[in-house]
């Protein structure tokens, strides 16, 4: 049975937990394949409020197999902490399976991450400063240690050993800090954290191509969105990994022709959180509106996000860098207050217009986004159920969006719980 791929279609906090937990009641098997605990999914299940940030939001269902892939990098005392949270609030988090690829996140790249970012200054790129970016630069230069070596002490320390002193040697002279303890760290790993996890640690790869030749149905779970991606992003305003659909064949250790739907979750209108540009952004009371009613803070960090318009730029570019299937659209009801709104359909710069994003980055700084006007419902949506209870108007932009975008919207979210959305019909 082919997967189906979860993908963040703006800058991230679309609310891919909520679609992945939707979908789950069909799949067998929830793979995250990249990122870190730099990314929160926030859901609401029977009132009660659920903030992962590495464990997969299949972790709800009983039924569900959740798996940490090898394309994510892993701090272990995060994931025991939420392994423990969730424990205690009733979800059972003993299915949980590790990649024994995945990396590490080891102290030294928190650190690293702190003292870089505070000396780029204004030019400071708005990481989270959990070391996500580190380690993906070990893993790159070949020197990032990896959750398999939690099982080999000899081996961790003889990596960690020859590391520590180049971590150290940068730590000290460059940035001026105090050198870290190789024997901390590794009784840290080895003592307190490794027990726990050998039993969740697993060949991931050989588990997810079993569950799909058993005709299993497996979600792939991205973190971030298409716009933070390394290579296909706003760099370098971006994350270290690739969170579009490609990146989910390379995270979970799985071919293309192993994936047959690729849905893009979309808001009914874009944030963004940290630097980089943003080109629909509002600076004015109406973005301070979308934060109130959005409730737009990071999961994770608290950080206020920037707000602004729907990007259908963005969308296209998004529909083409995925492969999109469908499209999911989220938080239409934070809408629901608005006299007008308006939505991106081009941008224009130095007197020539844009369908798709610019390349160059110089160019994207200065778009001048091109609007098209729609009325809106003033109605309250967030007790929809089905189509026939949406207005009129709201229909109508859910429909232009799609036109705009160019695939269909299969589903729109009325609201923060589990339940709260409609199936919709709109095709391109």
């Amino acid at each position: 049975m082919p997967a189906t791929v979860v993908v963040g279609t703006q800058w991230g906090d679309e609310g891919k937990g909520k679609l992945t937990d939707l979908l789950a009641k069909e799949m067998t098997v929830v793979v995250r394949y990249q990122g870190g605990h730099n990314a929160g999914h926030t859901l609401v299940v029977d009132g009660e409020t659920f903030a992962l940030q590495l464990i997969p939001s299949g972790v709800l269902y009983d039924h569900i197999t959740p798996v940490i892939g090898n394309g994510v990098v892993v701090d272990p005392r995060v994931l025991l902490e939420e392994y423990d949270r969730l424990t205690a609030m009733g979800v059972d988090c003993s299915r949980l399976r590790v990649s024994g690829n995945a990396h590490l996140i080891m102290p030294y790249h928190q650190e690293m991450d702190r003292v870089t970012e505070h000396y780029l200054g204004k030019n400071k790129l708005g990481t989270t400063k959990r070391g996500i970016g580190p380690s993906y630069a070990d893993k790159a230069a070949r020197v990032g240690l990896r959750v398999q070596d939690l099982l080999d002490p000899k081996i961790f320390r003889e990596k960690l050993d020859v590391v520590i002193k180049e971590k150290n040697g940068i730590l000290a002279k460059v940035y001026n800090r105090l050198p870290l303890a190789a024997k901390d760290i590794a009784a840290q790993y080895l003592d307190e954290y490794a027990p726990r996890l050998a039993p969740m640690i697993t060949d991931t790869v050989g588990f997810v191509h079993d569950a799909l030749g058993r005709g299993e149905h497996v979600l792939l779970e991205g973190a971030q969105a298409t716009f933070l991606d390394l290579d296909h992003g706003t760099y370098p305003f971006v994350t270290s990994s690739n969170p579009t659909a490609g990146g989910a064949c390379v995270g979970a250790g799985i071919g293309p022709r192993d994936i047959s739907r690729v849905i893009g979750i979309a808001k009914a209108y874009v944030t963004r959180v940290g630097s980089g540009p943003f080109p629909t952004e509002l600076t004015d009371e109406r973005g301070d509106l979308l934060v109130e009613r959005g409730h737009e803070f990071g999961t994770n960090t608290g950080r206020r996000r920037r707000t602004g318009w729907f990007d259908a730029v963005m969308m296209r570019q998004a529909v083409r860098l995925n492969s999109l299937s469908e499209i999911a659209l989220t938080k239409l009801d934070v809408l629901d207050s608005f006299e007008t709104l308006k939505v991106c359909v081009a941008y224009e710069a130095d007197g020539q217009r844009y369908d798709y994003m610019p390349y160059h980055q110089s160019v994207i700084h200065k778009v001048t986004p091109v609007y098209e006007e729609l009325p809106g419902w003033k109605t309250d949506l967030t007790e929809a159920t089905r189509l026939d209870d949406l207005p009129a108007a709201a229909r109508d932009y859910v429909a232009f969006l799609a036109e705009q975008s160019g695939v269909p919207v299969s589903l729109v979210g009325v609201g923060p719980g589990r339940e709260q959305f409609v199936h919709f019909a709109a095709t391109s």
